[in-house]
Order: C-alpha cells, then structure tokens, then sequence
C-alpha cells in the first residue's frame, strides 16, 4: 500500500472514531407515554424490607441474618456495631431477581472515629446462598455473582479517594484483591468521600438492565439528589441470584446501619442510564431521539437540527482538509523516495 493511501485510510479511521466519541446518549421519550412511571416500577416484596422488618414472631419471612448483625424493628437493621472485629450478613431466601431491576438502599455508615475507621459494607448478588462469614466485608471470598463494596477503609488502593466505591464479578474462583483494596478486581468505580458519618438519609441506587448496563447512583451529605458514580455494560447478572447484604469491622470500627430496602422490576426498561438520569432525576439535559423531533416545536427543531448540522459541517471540513493536507505530504514524500530510488539506480 503506497503511504497516500494509507494515509487516507487511517484519517478515516480517525474521523470514524471522532464521530462516535461525540455521539452522545439519547432519550426516546416516545418509548414512556406514562411520565409518572415511564419504566413501569412494580416493588417487589418479597426483596424490599421496611420497618419492623420483622413479623410478629420475630422472624423475616424472606430473609435470614447472622454474625453480629441485630434487628431493632422501630429503627434499624444493624450490620456491624461500633466495635472491633465485628461481621455481619443479611441475605434473601429468594432465588431469583427481575430480569430488569432498580435496588434502592436507605444506609447509615458512622461511628466514634472521625479521620480513620473501616472496613465496610457490600451489596451482593449472588449465584449460590452464601451464610458463611468471611474477609470480604463480611462474607466468604471466592463467590460467584456481582458484588457492590463500599470500602470505607484505604489498605493500598493507589490513585483512590476513600471511601470508594466500587463492583465487581466473582466466578467462584477469583479471590478479591484485599491488600490493593480490589484493584485487580474493579469493573468500574468512583469516590463516596463524605459517605462515612452519614446516617439515616444517606441512600444508593442501582440500576440493571439485561443486556444494557448496570449503574450505580449514591445520594448522601444531605443533597436529597441522585449522583451517578459509575454505569457499565460489563457486567451479567446471572441466575439464580440471591440479593444480599454485609459488613466488617477490624481493628478499626464504626457501624453499618440498613433502613429500607426497595426492589422493583422495570416492565418497561430504560435503554440507557441517560433515560434514567432524564426520568427519575429530571435531568434534561440528555440528547431528545429524533422520534420524538417530530412533536415538539417547529423552532426548537430546527434550531436543534441546524445546530448539529453546523457542527457536523464544521467537523467533516476539518477532516477533509486533513486528508487534503496528508495526501499531499504522502504524495510529496512517495515522489521523493521514487527519485531517490531512480538516481541511485543510474549511479
């Protein structure tokens, strides 16, 4: 391949790849007629847990808990006191999960120390039931499923802002990468710095759609508004999958206090954590898909479609004088090398 065309070849690429970066996600409003419950959220009961939490014979009629974990029916589920070496579990008897699901967590993370403490809490969702206690924030390594740690307590995670939060996915042989506080392990992740002293009002959010993503927002300091901390299409929810809950102490302590936990199946699923983002948090910022252009203004469209036809004109000229401005250079420097070859041929 002579360098010319080469040249072209990799501009193209690079206009491909320019091209898709700013193709942002989009919003198909056209997709959720029913704006007071676009997704079509149904609580699922046999996973949500609201006080008392307990029936009348002390007992949860869909979950277990073990380990230092205690139920006061007119305030908390405790994971973990505020004392050393403590670890807690509370974990469904139910096998299954939606296949699209939103998991909603009210959560108090606290204690008497105020600059270190530790260690921890998870979310699991898991292939197997798993009671046994363990060095995973409470449960045993080695699990098969997805799990959600909120690591209050920096070991050795280098470039990591404490608390973090962070997932990852067991295939039952992999252990977790305690000492680097899970950097072999982590999909993805993101700082919860502030999350430690917060107690009843601090909550997360997590959001899967088969095949789509997984996201995680958090919602704490007192802000009463939904952050995204990380969205990734890396990750499968397996069944059976157990949902769950856990904590640890160790030399260091403070307690992992648990509210309500809400479940709901999503009928109707998002495409994209930009619906999410735009229906449940009223972001509006979020690109409109084109099927709905049709039905808002006549100005608003047109200013729309002119200013990305504007900026895709802008863009397409800058790149076809880069494959003007490179042909020539290529062509030069190929008719320059032909000379060279031609005279040293004569010589």
């Amino acid at each position: 391949m002579n360098p010319v065309t080469l040249l072209v070849a990799v501009l193209s690429l690079v206009a491909g790849s320019v091209e898709a970066r700013r193709r942002p996600q989009t919003v198909d409003v056209s997709r959720f007629p029913n704006t007071e419950n676009p997704f079509s959220r149904t609580e699922s009961l046999a996973h949500s847990m609201e006080k008392p939490y307990l029936d009348k014979n002390f007992q949860s009629r869909y979950y277990d808990y073990g380990g230092s974990t205690f139920i006061r029916g007119d305030k908390y589920i405790r994971l973990t006191p505020d004392l050393p070496d403590q670890r807690g579990w509370l974990m469904s008897k139910i096998p299954s999960m939606p296949d699209n699901f939103q998991i909603e967590v009210e959560f108090g993370i606290d204690g008497q120390g105020t600059s270190i403490y530790g260690d921890g809490m998870a979310i699991w969702l898991l292939n197997e039931r798993v009671t046994q206690e363990g060095p995973v924030f409470g449960l045993r390594d080695n699990f098969k499923g997805t799990a959600i740690f909120l690591d209050t307590y920096k070991n050795n995670g280098p470039g990591k802002v404490f608390p973090y939060a962070m997932i990852m996915h067991g295939d039952g042989q992999t252990s977790y990468d305690q000492a680097h506080d899970g950097l072999a392990n982590e999909i993805a992740g993101c700082s919860v710095r502030g999350l430690h002293n917060g107690r009843e009002g601090n909550r997360i959010r997590i959001t899967y759609v088969q095949g789509k993503f997984l996201s995680l927002e958090t919602d704490y300091r007192g802000k009463h508004k939904w952050e995204k901390c990380f969205e990734t299409n890396q990750v499968t929810i397996n069944k059976p999958a157990f949902l769950g809950f856990s904590a640890q102490t160790g030399e260091l302590s403070e307690y992992h206090d648990i509210y309500s936990i809400k479940v709901y199946s999503l009928d109707n699923p998002p495409a994209s954590y930009a619906e999410v983002d735009y229906y449940l948090n009223g972001n509006k910022n979020a690109p409109i898909h084109e099927s709905y252009s049709s039905h808002s203004s006549s100005s608003s469209s047109s200013s729309s479609s002119s200013s990305s036809g504007w900026g895709s004109f802008f863009l397409k000229t800058f790149l076809f004088i880069l494959v003007v401005a490179g042909g020539y250079v290529g062509f030069t420097l190929y008719r320059a090398k032909q000379r060279r070859e031609r005279d040293a041929f004569y010589l």
